[in-house]
């Protein structure tokens, strides 16, 4: 992200994976409710970075990108070793900013080559755009596009 533009989020479907801690589970040998929100942030800020926007960037021109709400709905446990992959996909944009929709899943361990990935957790994620005093503002010109998603 070099110049003076901010790039377009882009809406398509971003992945990323990443494998469960044994720290990160509970005593259930879950992992703990609260360890998504790491999560779902790693796969944001990945998303992020794979469409060129740099958040260190967009401090330098006096924007952040900041969590409004989360909502979360586990779906069924994830515990240590298991290979999580987070999607993440531009659900809608407004003028301050938007909805992001980010699905946990994790592969199948029946063995069967054809079963799909199980979800794990659905999360739906507002995000808002603020100036340096922490205050919304409208997205720069470059975030706002029309798209499908809008």
């Amino acid at each position: 992200m070099k110049g003076d533009a901010v790039p377009a989020i882009e809406p398509s479907v971003h992945t990323c994976s990443l494998s469960v801690r044994s720290y990160e589970c509970d005593s259930y040998g879950h992992v703990n409710n609260a360890v998504y929100l790491h999560y779902l942030e790693y796969a944001r800020h990945q998303y992020l970075r794979d469409i060129g926007v740099s958040v260190l960037e967009l401090r330098e021109f006096g924007y952040g990108l900041l969590v409004a709400k989360v909502s979360i709905q586990y779906r069924r446990p994830a515990i240590t070793d298991d290979l999580l992959t987070i999607s993440t996909s531009a659900v809608r944009q407004a003028i301050v900013g938007g909805v992001l929709r980010q699905v946990v899943t994790k592969a199948d361990t029946t063995g069967e080559s054809s079963s799909r990935p199980s979800v794990v957790a659905e999360a739906e994620v507002t995000w808002v755009c603020v100036d340096v005093r922490g205050r919304p503002v409208r997205l720069p010109a470059a975030f706002q596009q029309e798209s499908p998603l809008s």
